[in-house]
């Protein structure tokens, strides 16, 4: 009964295997590294052969245009193939991940939707950590609160999805345990760091520049500012119970988030 992690060099496909590794579970990782590639059809089926279940986490977003044919694929591709369950990696508030959801489950295997908010990471192991060693947070947004998750608990709750609950289709939200505005967060941040880390809602342009100054490629950011305006308009200032009812504990707050991430180095 192997599980197959889609994404498995990812933040938080890595994170899934190291788990079920520890746990002494069969898995087994595709990514670039290992031959899979999204835009090549034809590396799916050896990937998705032999596994029993698989955790689907697409890059850069489910919400970019194209990936719903991709995701109806590899639906019924996971069905020829026998796998039993699936769980997809989703965005809270993003209507185009929802298309995406759809078409994955229309190939008929039982799917799990993890619909998260923003990722804690995003601000040491993505586009934000260079803006947070420099102290100036600048997004494409206003100063909307956000309901911050960490990856760990994300993967957590993967994993729970993957092993143990039934196969089924469900889909849940998961969130932090309060909400911040980009400000507050900012401020939270600089605590741990023991610096000001400051936030400024800037236009796309000036968020792209300010990503070049990391090598963030214009391809990459510019997608992610549009996103971004579109989604960090407030629908998403609620907090989601998906992490409680998966693992039966309270989810990560950010300031714990950002005391052990400090500890560290990364942001020295």
């Amino acid at each position: 009964m192997t599980t197959l992690i889609l994404g498995g060099a990812g933040r938080s496909g890595s994170r899934i295997i190291d788990r079920l590794v520890t746990a002494g579970l069969p898995v087994r990782s595709a990514s670039r590294r290992t031959g899979f590639d999204w835009d090549d059809r034809s590396t799916w089926e050896v990937s998705l052969r032999g596994a029993s279940a698989a955790y689907v986490c697409f890059t850069p977003d489910l919400a970019f245009p194209g990936v719903p044919e991709k995701m109806k694929a590899l639906g019924e591709l996971a069905a020829k193939e026998g796998l039993e369950r699936l769980v997809l990696l989703s965005g809270r508030g993003e209507e185009g991940a929802r298309m995406s959801e759809e078409a994955l489950r229309k190939g008929g295997v039982p799917t799990t939707v993890l619909r998260c908010s923003w990722f804690q990471q995003n601000f040491s192991e993505h586009f934000l950590t260079g803006p947070v060693r420099r102290g100036h947070l600048r997004l494409p947004a206003p100063d909307v609160p956000e309901a911050f998750v960490d990856l760990e608990d994300v993967a957590d709750a993967a994993v729970v999805a993957l092993t143990r609950t039934p196969p089924e289709d469900a889909t849940y939200e998961l969130s932090g345990p309060e909400l911040l505005t980009f400000a507050q967060a900012a401020a939270i941040l600089g605590n741990a760091c023991g610096r000001p880390v400051t936030f400024e809602a800037v236009d796309v342009a000036t968020f792209v520049d300010d990503l070049a100054a990391d090598d963030v490629p214009t391809a990459e950011a510019e997608p992610l500012a549009y996103l971004f305006t579109d989604i960090l308009d407030g629908r998403n200032a609620s907090l989601a119970d998906g992490v409680e009812q998966l693992l039966g504990r309270p989810p990560t707050s950010l300031a714990s988030y950002a005391r052990r991430t400090a500890d560290s180095g990364v942001w020295s």
